[in-house]
């Protein structure tokens, strides 16, 4: 018994160390895609002195503690969002191992959240949603049925065109109603890998929560502020938990929500 609870421990550690490894990975990517720089070169380096980091300086969030935020060459405070974004991808990096396994569904589901990720903190940084990442996206989802033993084609493309083409016609309407732009060009791109990754019940669900979620924050953002003037919230992240919610809890949320209303 001991012996096999210390291997599913060191199992654990690994997994997670290794999702942290991904997570110090997208913090390049978040720092550098919006900037068109190549996330493979030049190596790891503070963006204030330029000095190279070894790689034992570079353990994910170990690292940040050993050097107590900040760089070693040149002092500069490091953002505690990088040892945040390594510690969420490694936790779920184990949440997803514990639902599926280490199986080829994992690896989807977690590719799947890493780029939610990225785009989650590349939104809210310069609200925009690169396609370097969405479109991609929406071609690998679009093989989700290939993958994933609860979807089919017709799932996985009526997701796709629900994601797609759903949001389409609300921003197309809003625009048309309004007289400027609600939901940008990037979150529907979103919507639609969304989608082909979860099926029309995924898109719904996350247009569902986001919705609340975002006009929540949208309707705090706004108390106390004397000025006026269209208010613009980054809507990816919005986006993002919805569809991670979705993932882990959807099926158990949509059955409560279909007893309590029934």
């Amino acid at each position: 018994m001991n012996g096999s609870l210390s291997i599913h421990y060191l199992f654990a550690v690994w997994v997670f160390f290794t999702g942290a490894c991904v997570g110090s990975f997208l913090n390049v990517c978040i720092h550098r895609i919006p900037s068109g720089q190549s996330v493979i070169s030049p190596a790891s380096h503070c963006p204030e002195c330029g000095n190279a980091i070894p790689f034992y300086l570079n353990l994910p969030i170990i690292s940040f503690f050993i050097l107590r935020g900040r760089c070693r060459y040149c002092g500069q405070a490091i953002s505690p969002r990088y040892p945040l974004v390594e510690f969420l991808t490694a936790t779920l990096a184990l949440a997803l191992v514990y639902k599926f396994g280490l199986s080829v569904p994992f690896v989807f589901w977690f590719a799947f959240s890493a780029a939610l990720v990225t785009i989650t903190f590349i939104d809210i940084d310069h609200q925009i949603i690169p396609d370097c990442i969405s479109l991609p996206g929406i071609l690998v989802c679009s093989l989700s049925f290939l993958i994933l033993p609860e979807l089919n084609f017709k799932n996985a493309m009526a997701g796709l065109i629900c994601g797609g083409g759903i949001p389409w016609a609300l921003a197309a309407a809003y625009q048309f109603i309004r007289g400027h732009q609600g939901l940008g060009g990037g979150d529907i791109k979103l919507l639609a890998m969304i989608g082909a990754a979860t099926g029309p019940s995924g898109v719904l669900f996350t247009l569902f929560f986001s919705s609340i979620t975002g006009t929540i924050v949208g309707l705090a953002s706004t108390v106390g502020k004397k000025e006026k003037g269209q208010l613009k919230i980054a809507f990816g992240p919005f986006l993002s938990i919805a569809a991670l919610l979705y993932l882990f809890f959807g099926q158990q949320i949509i059955q409560w929500y279909v007893l309590f209303i029934g």
